[in-house]
């Protein structure tokens, strides 16, 4: 790990939505064996049947995930094609969720199904999460520690749920909000070692709070069946663009993460109330106005947090040749905001949730890349 820089692969989710009427439509399980013979378990369900979750190999630079992500956007855009489907990469359904969701017929959602109840009524959500490689289990549980405070910074950065129930919530990410109500999720606590890790993990199972590893919705967790790290804290993106720089700054951070703990650094204690209230105020913000700077309680604006994120992962990302890339994709949301004002920017327009929806299935399909994009680290430089 000391001589490479660590792989990243990313899981991303998609509602599919019937290419005509514009809603959602409980159809995963006749679009996932189209899938199959494309893309193998690059592509599996989720949840609810409105839902197909992709993800990408374990990629070395920019230009591979990059990459990844449009083969398997493109395998998805096209099986859902041929059942008159399109994929829509929103964190929340803008139109036709029916309550309770269509689940999945996977033994692991049902059997949650007995324990969380009618939790799992409105469980539609659809998020990117970035696994990074790390050397074992304590380094990861290690770099959590390390990564509790930019969480936040992160909701904002990839917020794109601004919509709930065919009406504006008031959150640039309902989806945040709609996770707080079950028993383990959000922030994760402060950890001494894998081993308290462990221990913790045991007592919640033991309580019924959880059903194991795979119910454990912090949003970062040691992988139980990876050597990686994973964080699920942001919404899932429309643009490829941003989903793949996104998951290079979150490897940044588990980089500055994993170097501070080889030099003996458990990682700054935090208030946990000030960590959930940093959420709250990015969930509900975004990248516009303020928001809480967990270290400190201090508001202070949205965009001043981006620009010390970068800042902090910049030695990373100059090693490995992607500072400018993803410097230009952050200075494009500080300027014209994330998926959360576009989603509001188009229905203030329009009018329309129907616009909405088109407009977020065009940014998730995937078209030809620019000259090159495919190939290397570089995406286009903004003025």
């Amino acid at each position: 790990m000391a001589d490479h820089l660590p792989t990243v692969g990313v899981e991303e989710e998609y509602f599919l939505v019937d290419a005509s009427h514009r809603a959602v439509v409980a159809a995963a399980s006749r679009v996932l064996p189209r899938l199959k013979p494309v893309v193998g378990d690059l592509a599996t369900g989720e949840a609810s049947e409105y839902q197909i979750e992709g993800k990408t190999p374990p990629c070395g630079t920019l230009g591979e995930l990059l990459h990844q992500l449009r083969r398997v956007r493109g395998a998805v855009t096209s099986a859902a094609a041929d059942e008159g489907l399109r994929p829509v990469a929103s964190a929340t359904p803008l139109l036709g969720m029916r309550t309770p969701i269509p689940l999945s017929t996977d033994p692991h959602y049902l059997a949650q199904l007995q324990t969380f109840r009618s939790l799992y009524d409105t469980f539609a959500f659809c998020g990117l999460h970035v696994h990074v490689q790390v050397p074992d289990r304590d380094h990861a549980v290690l770099v959590s520690n390390h990564l509790r405070p930019w969480l936040p910074t992160l909701v904002a950065l990839s917020a794109n749920s601004p919509f709930w129930e065919e009406r504006d919530s008031g959150y640039c990410s309902w989806r945040t909000l709609g996770a707080t109500r079950w028993p383990v999720t959000g922030p994760p606590p402060y950890f001494s070692s894998a081993a308290h890790y462990d221990a913790l993990a045991a007592s919640l199972q033991e309580t019924g709070a959880t059903l194991g590893e795979r119910s454990l919705y912090w949003d970062v967790r040691p992988c139980a069946h990876l050597p990686t790290v994973e964080i699920r804290a942001m919404d899932v993106t429309a643009s490829v663009e941003e989903a793949a720089v996104l998951a290079v700054l979150v490897r940044a951070l588990v980089v500055q993460a994993l170097e501070r703990v080889r030099r003996g650094d458990p990682g700054p204690a935090m208030d946990d109330s000030l960590l959930r209230a940093a959420y709250w105020r990015c969930a509900r913000d975004g990248l516009t106005g303020h928001s809480l700077d967990p270290r400190t309680g201090r508001l202070v604006p949205a965009r001043h947090q981006v620009r010390q994120l970068l800042a902090y992962v910049r030695p990373a990302l100059e090693e490995h040749g992607e500072l400018a890339p993803v410097t230009a994709v952050l200075r494009q949301l500080i300027a014209y905001g994330g998926g959360a004002e576009r989603q509001r920017s188009v229905h203030a327009h329009t009018g329309s949730l129907l616009d909405v929806v088109d407009d977020l299935a065009e940014r998730t399909a995937v078209h030809p890349a620019p000259h090159g994009l495919d190939r290397g680290p570089a995406l286009p430089a903004l003025e």
